[in-house]
Protein backbone atom coordinates (compact mmCIF):
# COMPACT_ATOMS: atom_id res chain seq x y z
CA UNK A 1 0.00 0.00 0.00
CA UNK A 2 1.21 3.51 -0.80
CA UNK A 3 1.96 5.83 2.11
CA UNK A 4 1.07 9.41 1.21
CA UNK A 5 3.20 12.44 1.95
CA UNK A 6 0.69 13.38 4.64
CA UNK A 7 1.27 10.12 6.51
CA UNK A 8 5.04 10.47 6.21
CA UNK A 9 4.89 14.08 7.39
CA UNK A 10 2.71 13.41 10.43
CA UNK A 11 4.94 10.57 11.58
CA UNK A 12 8.15 12.57 11.55
CA UNK A 13 7.67 16.35 11.50
CA UNK A 14 8.81 18.81 14.15
CA UNK A 15 7.06 22.15 13.92
CA UNK A 16 7.61 23.74 17.28
CA UNK A 17 6.84 27.47 17.38
CA UNK A 18 5.96 27.72 13.68
CA UNK A 19 2.75 29.42 12.64
CA UNK A 20 1.37 27.14 9.97
CA UNK A 21 -1.27 27.45 7.25
CA UNK A 22 -2.77 24.50 5.43
CA UNK A 23 -3.81 24.60 1.76
CA UNK A 24 -6.12 21.60 1.56
CA UNK A 25 -9.55 20.16 0.96
CA UNK A 26 -11.49 17.00 1.82
CA UNK A 27 -8.96 14.80 -0.03
CA UNK A 28 -6.38 15.60 2.63
CA UNK A 29 -7.03 12.40 4.57
CA UNK A 30 -4.96 9.85 6.44
CA UNK A 31 -5.38 6.10 5.94
CA UNK A 32 -7.63 6.17 9.02
CA UNK A 33 -9.89 8.80 7.39
CA UNK A 34 -8.78 11.65 9.61
CA UNK A 35 -8.45 15.09 8.03
CA UNK A 36 -5.02 16.68 7.94
CA UNK A 37 -6.09 19.70 9.98
CA UNK A 38 -7.33 17.38 12.73
CA UNK A 39 -4.00 15.55 12.75
CA UNK A 40 -1.99 18.78 12.82
CA UNK A 41 -3.96 20.12 15.76
CA UNK A 42 -3.67 16.77 17.53
CA UNK A 43 0.11 16.88 17.17
CA UNK A 44 0.22 20.37 18.72
CA UNK A 45 1.09 22.23 15.51
CA UNK A 46 0.12 25.90 15.58
CA UNK A 47 -2.35 25.78 12.70
CA UNK A 48 -3.62 29.33 12.29
CA UNK A 49 -5.37 29.23 8.90
CA UNK A 50 -6.73 26.93 6.22
CA UNK A 51 -6.89 27.90 2.56
CA UNK A 52 -9.29 25.96 0.34
CA UNK A 53 -9.19 25.60 -3.48
CA UNK A 54 -11.98 25.67 -6.06
CA UNK A 55 -15.10 23.74 -4.93
CA UNK A 56 -14.55 24.48 -1.24
CA UNK A 57 -13.01 22.70 1.71
CA UNK A 58 -15.34 19.71 1.35
CA UNK A 59 -15.88 19.82 -2.42
CA UNK A 60 -19.37 21.13 -1.79
CA UNK A 61 -19.42 23.93 -4.35
CA UNK A 62 -19.83 23.76 -8.13
CA UNK A 63 -18.34 27.19 -8.85
CA UNK A 64 -17.73 30.53 -7.16
CA UNK A 65 -17.21 31.00 -3.46
CA UNK A 66 -16.95 34.03 -1.23
CA UNK A 67 -13.46 34.98 -0.06
CA UNK A 68 -14.17 34.10 3.57
CA UNK A 69 -15.88 30.79 4.21
CA UNK A 70 -15.97 30.71 8.01
CA UNK A 71 -14.04 28.22 10.10
CA UNK A 72 -13.61 24.52 10.82
CA UNK A 73 -12.70 23.27 14.30
CA UNK A 74 -12.11 26.91 15.24
CA UNK A 75 -9.58 27.47 12.43
CA UNK A 76 -10.39 30.27 9.92
CA UNK A 77 -10.94 29.06 6.35
CA UNK A 78 -10.23 31.29 3.35
CA UNK A 79 -11.28 30.31 -0.17
CA UNK A 80 -8.86 30.79 -3.07
CA UNK A 81 -11.68 30.69 -5.59
CA UNK A 82 -14.04 33.63 -5.37
CA UNK A 83 -15.87 35.97 -7.70
CA UNK A 84 -12.84 37.45 -9.49
CA UNK A 85 -9.48 36.47 -10.94
CA UNK A 86 -7.75 38.29 -8.07
CA UNK A 87 -9.35 35.85 -5.60
CA UNK A 88 -7.31 32.97 -7.03
CA UNK A 89 -4.12 34.13 -5.28
CA UNK A 90 -3.63 34.88 -1.59
CA UNK A 91 -2.95 38.47 -0.61
CA UNK A 92 0.15 39.45 1.34
CA UNK A 93 -2.10 40.26 4.27
CA UNK A 94 -3.58 36.74 4.24
CA UNK A 95 -0.21 35.06 4.76
CA UNK A 96 1.64 37.81 6.63
CA UNK A 97 1.51 36.04 10.01
CA UNK A 98 2.40 32.61 8.62
CA UNK A 99 5.81 30.90 8.73
CA UNK A 100 4.97 27.70 6.86
CA UNK A 101 2.38 26.67 4.30
CA UNK A 102 1.53 22.99 3.91
CA UNK A 103 -0.14 21.85 0.68
CA UNK A 104 -2.06 18.56 0.57
CA UNK A 105 -4.70 18.09 -2.16
CA UNK A 106 -5.33 15.14 -4.48
CA UNK A 107 -4.72 16.08 -8.12
CA UNK A 108 -5.94 14.02 -11.10
CA UNK A 109 -3.04 14.35 -13.54
CA UNK A 110 -4.60 16.71 -16.09
CA UNK A 111 -3.46 20.25 -16.91
CA UNK A 112 -6.98 21.71 -16.77
CA UNK A 113 -7.59 20.63 -13.20
CA UNK A 114 -7.21 23.76 -11.10
CA UNK A 115 -5.71 22.46 -7.86
CA UNK A 116 -2.18 22.58 -9.28
CA UNK A 117 -2.87 26.09 -10.56
CA UNK A 118 -3.84 27.13 -7.03
CA UNK A 119 -0.55 25.74 -5.73
CA UNK A 120 1.51 27.58 -8.35
CA UNK A 121 -0.30 30.88 -7.79
CA UNK A 122 0.39 30.50 -4.07
CA UNK A 123 4.06 29.81 -4.83
CA UNK A 124 4.25 32.97 -6.92
CA UNK A 125 2.49 35.00 -4.23
CA UNK A 126 5.06 34.06 -1.56
CA UNK A 127 8.05 34.52 -3.89
CA UNK A 128 11.00 36.11 -1.99
CA UNK A 129 8.93 36.25 1.23
CA UNK A 130 11.07 33.75 3.20
CA UNK A 131 7.98 31.60 3.76
CA UNK A 132 8.42 27.84 3.80
CA UNK A 133 6.24 25.71 1.53
CA UNK A 134 5.85 22.00 2.20
CA UNK A 135 4.07 19.90 -0.45
CA UNK A 136 2.78 16.56 0.78
CA UNK A 137 2.89 14.36 -2.30
CA UNK A 138 0.03 12.16 -3.49
CA UNK A 139 -0.34 9.76 -6.44
CA UNK A 140 -1.15 10.79 -9.96
CA UNK A 141 -4.34 8.70 -10.42
CA UNK A 142 -3.54 8.22 -14.12
CA UNK A 143 -0.05 6.90 -13.39
CA UNK A 144 3.26 8.53 -14.13
CA UNK A 145 4.27 7.03 -17.47
CA UNK A 146 1.70 8.09 -20.09
CA UNK A 147 2.01 11.67 -21.37
CA UNK A 148 -0.35 13.04 -24.00
CA UNK A 149 -1.42 16.25 -25.66
CA UNK A 150 -0.13 19.63 -26.76
CA UNK A 151 1.91 22.00 -24.66
CA UNK A 152 0.33 25.18 -23.37
CA UNK A 153 1.43 28.32 -25.26
CA UNK A 154 2.26 31.20 -22.92
CA UNK A 155 -0.33 33.60 -24.37
CA UNK A 156 -3.08 31.08 -23.61
CA UNK A 157 -2.30 30.87 -19.93
CA UNK A 158 -5.31 30.84 -17.61
CA UNK A 159 -6.57 29.21 -14.44
CA UNK A 160 -7.16 26.02 -16.48
CA UNK A 161 -3.62 26.19 -17.83
CA UNK A 162 -0.80 27.87 -15.94
CA UNK A 163 2.02 25.45 -16.63
CA UNK A 164 3.33 24.73 -20.17
CA UNK A 165 2.96 20.98 -19.88
CA UNK A 166 0.96 18.48 -21.98
CA UNK A 167 -2.68 17.95 -21.05
CA UNK A 168 -1.93 14.56 -19.48
CA UNK A 169 1.40 15.32 -17.86
CA UNK A 170 2.26 12.17 -15.87
CA UNK A 171 3.50 14.13 -12.83
CA UNK A 172 2.67 14.05 -9.15
CA UNK A 173 1.79 17.33 -7.46
CA UNK A 174 5.22 17.37 -5.79
CA UNK A 175 6.93 17.03 -9.16
CA UNK A 176 4.79 19.84 -10.56
CA UNK A 177 5.89 22.06 -7.68
CA UNK A 178 9.56 21.31 -8.34
CA UNK A 179 9.13 21.97 -12.05
CA UNK A 180 7.18 25.20 -11.51
CA UNK A 181 9.75 26.55 -9.03
CA UNK A 182 12.45 26.32 -11.69
CA UNK A 183 10.33 27.31 -14.69
CA UNK A 184 8.87 30.43 -13.07
CA UNK A 185 12.11 31.17 -11.17
CA UNK A 186 10.31 31.29 -7.83
CA UNK A 187 12.50 32.09 -4.83
CA UNK A 188 11.13 30.15 -1.88
CA UNK A 189 12.05 27.40 0.54
CA UNK A 190 10.29 24.40 -1.02
CA UNK A 191 10.22 20.96 0.56
CA UNK A 192 8.52 17.93 -0.98
CA UNK A 193 7.49 15.13 1.36
CA UNK A 194 7.65 12.06 -0.88
CA UNK A 195 5.29 9.12 -0.82
CA UNK A 196 6.48 5.67 0.05
CA UNK A 197 5.68 2.73 -2.19
CA UNK A 198 4.36 4.63 -5.21
CA UNK A 199 5.57 3.58 -8.65
CA UNK A 200 5.03 5.44 -11.91
CA UNK A 201 3.22 2.48 -13.45
CA UNK A 202 0.46 2.60 -10.83
CA UNK A 203 -3.10 3.62 -11.55
CA UNK A 204 -4.94 4.82 -8.47
CA UNK A 205 -6.63 1.55 -7.52
CA UNK A 206 -3.18 -0.10 -7.31
CA UNK A 207 -2.16 2.24 -4.48
CA UNK A 208 -4.49 0.72 -1.88
CA UNK A 209 -5.73 4.23 -1.06
CA UNK A 210 -9.46 4.99 -0.92
CA UNK A 211 -10.84 7.06 -3.80
CA UNK A 212 -12.27 10.31 -2.50
CA UNK A 213 -14.00 12.34 -5.26
CA UNK A 214 -11.73 15.40 -5.40
CA UNK A 215 -14.46 17.64 -6.86
CA UNK A 216 -18.22 17.42 -7.45
CA UNK A 217 -17.85 16.35 -11.08
CA UNK A 218 -15.06 13.82 -10.58
CA UNK A 219 -16.97 11.05 -8.80
CA UNK A 220 -14.99 8.06 -10.07
CA UNK A 221 -11.60 7.04 -11.36
CA UNK A 222 -13.36 6.18 -14.62
CA UNK A 223 -14.26 9.85 -14.98
CA UNK A 224 -10.65 10.85 -14.30
CA UNK A 225 -9.44 8.46 -17.02
CA UNK A 226 -11.45 10.16 -19.76
CA UNK A 227 -11.30 13.70 -18.34
CA UNK A 228 -8.14 14.72 -20.29
CA UNK A 229 -10.26 14.60 -23.44
CA UNK A 230 -13.84 14.99 -22.32
CA UNK A 231 -13.21 18.29 -20.54
CA UNK A 232 -12.79 19.80 -24.02
CA UNK A 233 -16.57 19.71 -24.36
CA UNK A 234 -16.72 22.52 -21.80
CA UNK A 235 -15.59 24.74 -24.67
CA UNK A 236 -18.56 23.69 -26.83
CA UNK A 237 -22.35 23.71 -26.69
CA UNK A 238 -22.38 19.93 -26.11
CA UNK A 239 -23.11 18.67 -22.59
CA UNK A 240 -20.15 16.99 -20.91
CA UNK A 241 -22.55 15.33 -18.50
CA UNK A 242 -22.61 17.95 -15.76
CA UNK A 243 -25.92 17.66 -13.99
CA UNK A 244 -25.79 13.85 -14.19
CA UNK A 245 -24.29 11.30 -11.81
CA UNK A 246 -21.46 10.44 -14.26
CA UNK A 247 -20.03 13.68 -15.68
CA UNK A 248 -17.37 13.33 -18.41
CA UNK A 249 -18.36 9.72 -18.96
CA UNK A 250 -21.65 10.93 -20.43
CA UNK A 251 -22.00 13.48 -23.23
CA UNK A 252 -24.63 14.60 -25.70
CA UNK A 253 -27.23 17.18 -26.71
CA UNK A 254 -30.92 17.21 -27.68
CA UNK A 255 -29.95 17.63 -31.33
CA UNK A 256 -27.18 15.00 -31.59
CA UNK A 257 -27.62 12.31 -34.26
CA UNK A 258 -25.96 9.32 -32.62
CA UNK A 259 -25.93 7.16 -35.75
CA UNK A 260 -24.14 9.76 -37.87
CA UNK A 261 -21.67 10.38 -35.03
CA UNK A 262 -20.68 6.71 -34.77
CA UNK A 263 -20.07 6.50 -38.52
CA UNK A 264 -17.53 9.32 -38.54
CA UNK A 265 -14.06 8.06 -39.48
CA UNK A 266 -12.40 9.80 -36.53
CA UNK A 267 -14.66 7.89 -34.12
CA UNK A 268 -14.36 4.53 -35.88
CA UNK A 269 -10.54 4.73 -35.66
CA UNK A 270 -10.40 5.15 -31.86
CA UNK A 271 -9.03 2.38 -29.64
CA UNK A 272 -9.53 1.40 -26.02
CA UNK A 273 -13.01 2.86 -25.79
CA UNK A 274 -16.62 2.04 -26.61
CA UNK A 275 -19.52 4.46 -27.08
CA UNK A 276 -22.87 3.12 -25.85
CA UNK A 277 -25.86 5.18 -27.11
CA UNK A 278 -27.45 6.81 -24.11
CA UNK A 279 -30.11 9.37 -23.16
CA UNK A 280 -30.00 11.64 -20.14
CA UNK A 281 -31.66 14.70 -18.62
CA UNK A 282 -29.22 17.10 -16.84
CA UNK A 283 -30.46 18.59 -13.58
CA UNK A 284 -28.27 21.68 -14.05
CA UNK A 285 -25.79 23.23 -16.49
CA UNK A 286 -26.22 22.79 -20.27
CA UNK A 287 -29.70 21.62 -21.37
CA UNK A 288 -31.03 21.59 -17.83
CA UNK A 289 -34.24 19.56 -17.76
CA UNK A 290 -34.03 18.56 -21.44
CA UNK A 291 -33.63 15.06 -22.86
CA UNK A 292 -30.19 14.72 -24.43
CA UNK A 293 -29.16 12.10 -26.95
CA UNK A 294 -25.59 10.98 -26.59
CA UNK A 295 -23.32 8.30 -25.23
CA UNK A 296 -21.93 6.65 -22.14
CA UNK A 297 -18.20 6.05 -22.54
CA UNK A 298 -16.74 2.71 -21.52
CA UNK A 299 -12.96 2.32 -21.32
CA UNK A 300 -12.11 -1.14 -22.63
CA UNK A 301 -8.29 -1.02 -22.71
CA UNK A 302 -6.24 1.47 -20.70
CA UNK A 303 -3.01 0.34 -22.33
CA UNK A 304 -3.97 1.87 -25.67
CA UNK A 305 -6.21 4.64 -24.33
CA UNK A 306 -5.40 8.16 -25.57
CA UNK A 307 -8.02 10.26 -23.78
CA UNK A 308 -6.99 13.64 -25.19
CA UNK A 309 -7.05 12.31 -28.75
CA UNK A 310 -10.47 10.79 -28.02
CA UNK A 311 -11.78 14.16 -26.86
CA UNK A 312 -10.48 15.90 -29.97
CA UNK A 313 -11.95 13.17 -32.21
CA UNK A 314 -15.34 13.60 -30.52
CA UNK A 315 -15.26 17.35 -31.08
CA UNK A 316 -14.21 16.90 -34.70
CA UNK A 317 -17.03 14.41 -35.34
CA UNK A 318 -19.56 16.71 -33.69
CA UNK A 319 -18.31 19.67 -35.71
CA UNK A 320 -18.46 17.72 -38.98
CA UNK A 321 -21.76 15.91 -38.46
CA UNK A 322 -23.86 18.18 -36.26
CA UNK A 323 -25.03 21.49 -37.82
CA UNK A 324 -26.03 22.86 -34.40
CA UNK A 325 -22.55 22.33 -32.93
CA UNK A 326 -20.75 25.46 -31.74
CA UNK A 327 -17.48 26.46 -30.10
CA UNK A 328 -18.31 28.75 -27.18
CA UNK A 329 -16.90 32.27 -26.93
CA UNK A 330 -18.12 33.34 -23.49
CA UNK A 331 -16.06 34.13 -20.39
CA UNK A 332 -14.40 30.95 -19.14
CA UNK A 333 -12.51 30.77 -15.83
CA UNK A 334 -12.26 34.58 -15.69
CA UNK A 335 -10.81 34.76 -19.23
CA UNK A 336 -12.59 36.35 -22.19
CA UNK A 337 -9.57 36.81 -24.46
CA UNK A 338 -9.67 33.35 -26.05
CA UNK A 339 -12.43 30.77 -26.67
CA UNK A 340 -12.69 28.23 -23.87
CA UNK A 341 -11.72 25.40 -26.22
CA UNK A 342 -8.46 27.18 -27.06
CA UNK A 343 -7.67 27.77 -23.39
CA UNK A 344 -8.10 24.07 -22.74
CA UNK A 345 -6.02 23.01 -25.76
CA UNK A 346 -3.35 25.59 -24.98
CA UNK A 347 -3.61 27.35 -28.37
CA UNK A 348 -6.01 27.91 -31.26
CA UNK A 349 -4.30 25.35 -33.50
CA UNK A 350 -6.55 22.35 -32.90
CA UNK A 351 -9.77 24.34 -33.24
CA UNK A 352 -8.51 25.91 -36.46
CA UNK A 353 -7.53 22.52 -37.86
CA UNK A 354 -10.99 21.13 -37.06
CA UNK A 355 -12.67 24.08 -38.75
CA UNK A 356 -10.34 23.69 -41.75
CA UNK A 357 -11.44 20.06 -42.13
CA UNK A 358 -7.99 18.61 -41.45
CA UNK A 359 -7.87 14.86 -40.94
CA UNK A 360 -7.70 13.41 -37.44
CA UNK A 361 -4.28 11.94 -38.24
CA UNK A 362 -2.98 15.42 -39.15
CA UNK A 363 -4.52 16.94 -36.03
CA UNK A 364 -3.09 14.33 -33.67
CA UNK A 365 0.32 14.64 -35.33
CA UNK A 366 0.35 18.35 -34.44
CA UNK A 367 1.23 17.68 -30.80
CA UNK A 368 3.43 14.57 -31.13
CA UNK A 369 6.84 16.30 -31.32
CA UNK A 370 6.34 18.56 -28.31
CA UNK A 371 4.79 15.69 -26.38
CA UNK A 372 7.88 13.56 -26.99
CA UNK A 373 10.23 16.42 -26.18
CA UNK A 374 8.50 17.04 -22.86
CA UNK A 375 8.63 13.31 -22.05
CA UNK A 376 12.41 13.43 -22.29
CA UNK A 377 12.98 16.80 -20.59
CA UNK A 378 10.74 16.22 -17.56
CA UNK A 379 12.64 13.17 -16.29
CA UNK A 380 15.00 15.38 -14.26
CA UNK A 381 12.03 16.32 -12.05
CA UNK A 382 10.82 12.78 -11.40
CA UNK A 383 10.90 11.85 -7.72
CA UNK A 384 10.00 8.17 -8.26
Amino acid sequence: MVTTGLEVFISGSDFANKKTALLANHTSLTKNFSYSWQELVKSKKELVKIFSPEHGLFGEEQDQLASDTGSIDGIPVTSLYGMSEASLSPTAEQFADIDTIIYDIQDIGTRYYTYAATLILFMQAINTSNKELIVLDRPNPLGGTAIEGPMLKAEYGSFVGITPVPVRHGLTIGEIALWAKQYFKIDLNLQIIKMQGWQRSMYYESTGLPWVPPSPNMPTLSAALVYPGMCLLEGTNISEGRGTTRPFEIFGAPFLDTEKFLKHEAIRALQGIFFVPFMFRPTFNKFKGEICRGFFIHVTNRDVLEPFKIGVAIVKALHDECPEFEFLHNVYEFNSTHPAFDLLCGSSQIREMIISNKSMSDISASWRDEQQEFTQNIKDFHLY
